[in-house]
């Protein structure tokens, strides 16, 4: 089986070249396939505790219902987050990947958010809102630069955020001249469940069980207070308290009477009878990883370096997706109850048009690593780019990071 290489990339980004290279790869429960996963939530209007999302896929020939366990913008993000990881911790050649830092001082810390792991990447509000040497940022010669960057010359996105150009951005606020990029890697995990039928033969959506949730306090499943001890027990705490629940404890203190007790459940006291009140994990039969990797979009975009100057940029962009991409999968990290296992090795195949496709090697984290390492290098060397890691410093607005609050506070 080939191994990618340099060379298939930078075919790969000249005209004509393949499409996409897509890699799927077989999942299962860690506990084995009689355990249920826990698929991601999504709010629903008007409804409180999430929903799963189910569609209608097929499954080779079969039409089937599958559950959504983790989305296309949750798998970016997690590719984001495992490139900021190592360049936090300080990896020697994605350090160079060139990026944005937003700097913001709370509570006498400083905190540091950058364009990989910020929801609109270069183009989000808190670079907007900030400045730069005292300057607005918007204002800078170097951020209005990379705002007027289009696919017939993004040179600008690729020296300061590169990742905007793979993963996607939309200058959605400005007024005219909005950048709009979409991701050229995207990626999901879904998981089929078992078909069911009406009467009439016609598949059926799924309908998701409860779960029980309990809580055993060793000290007594009920504990109740009086109003003074439940007023005081709450002002002790109120430095470490949510304003939110603080003033749940005092609203429930304030109503009871002299003489009676409450239930202390509001201070996290006592315990919790068991109940079927929460969505239930999902049995799956089979569980798929994909993720795409679109040349074609790559394509759309030049950088002012000429034909082969241009493809090494492009193929460059592919090397730092593909990377992003071996070190998120990596890590089958999701969420609690969700533990997950490849059950066979990824299958990665390069569209060659036509009908034909070329099945490649997976990369390891090291075989990536070196294909970027020399993607740069022939980037550098064709088309003059300069990666030299942080491209833009920028100082919060200390008004909005003094307006932040955590959900929970609302």
């Amino acid at each position: 089986m080939r191994s990618l290489d340099l060379a298939t990339l930078l075919a790969a980004g000249a005209p004509g070249g393949s499409s996409c290279l897509t890699s799927t790869t077989s999942l299962e429960p860690a506990g084995g396939r009689h355990a249920s996963v826990a698929p991601a939530k999504f709010a629903e209007r008007g409804k409180k505790g999430g929903s799963y999302a189910y569609e209608q896929r097929y499954l080779g020939e079969e039409s089937r219902y599958a559950v959504v366990i983790d989305s296309k913008q949750s798998q970016l993000n997690r590719a984001e987050q495992a490139l900021a990881q190592a360049i936090e911790d300080g990896h020697p050649l994605l350090s160079r990947v060139p990026h944005v830092r937003v700097s913001y001082e709370r509570d006498g810390a400083l905190e540091h958010y950058y364009d990989l792991t910020l929801p609109h990447r270069v183009f989000d509000g808190h670079i907007r809102a900030g400045t730069i040497d005292g300057q607005p940022t918007t204002q800078t010669e170097t951020y209005r630069s990379v705002r007027d960057a289009t696919p017939a010359n993004a040179r600008a996105l690729l020296e300061t955020s590169p990742v905007t150009l793979v993963f996607g951005g939309w200058d959605s606020s400005r007024r005219s001249r909005q950048g709009r990029w979409r991701s050229a890697l995207v990626g999901e995990i879904v998981g089929f469940v078992a078909a069911s039928r009406d009467e009439h033969g016609v598949l059926t959506k799924p309908e998701p069980g409860v779960r029980g949730g309990a809580r055993v306090d060793p000290v007594g499943m009920q504990i109740n207070l009086g109003k003074k001890v439940m007023t005081e027990t709450a002002e002790r705490q109120r430095e470490e308290l949510s304003p939110a629940t603080y003033d749940g404890i005092v609203k429930t203190a304030a109503g009871i009477k002299p003489g009676d007790a409450k239930s202390a459940s509001v201070l996290g006291l006592g315990g919790i009878p068991p109940t079927l009140d929460q969505l239930a994990g999902v049995a799956c039969d089979t569980i798929i990883r994909t993720h795409v990797l679109s040349f074609a979009t790559l394509r759309q975009m030049r950088f002012g370096a000429g034909v082969e100057g241009d493809a090494a940029c492009r193929a460059l962009l592919a090397a730092l997706a593909l990377d992003a991409l071996a070190r998120s999968d990596a890590e089958l990290y999701l969420r609690a109850n969700c533990d997950l296992v490849e059950a066979e090795a990824p299958k990665v195949r390069l569209d060659q048009r036509g009908g034909a496709f070329l099945e490649v090697e997976p990369l390891s984290i090291d075989a990536a690593d070196l294909l970027l390492s020399e993607a740069l290098a022939h980037a550098e060397k064709v088309a003059d780019v300069k990666w030299s890691g942080l491209a833009m410093r920028v100082t919060g607005n200390p008004d909005i990071v003094s307006g932040a609050v955590d959900a929970d506070e609302n």
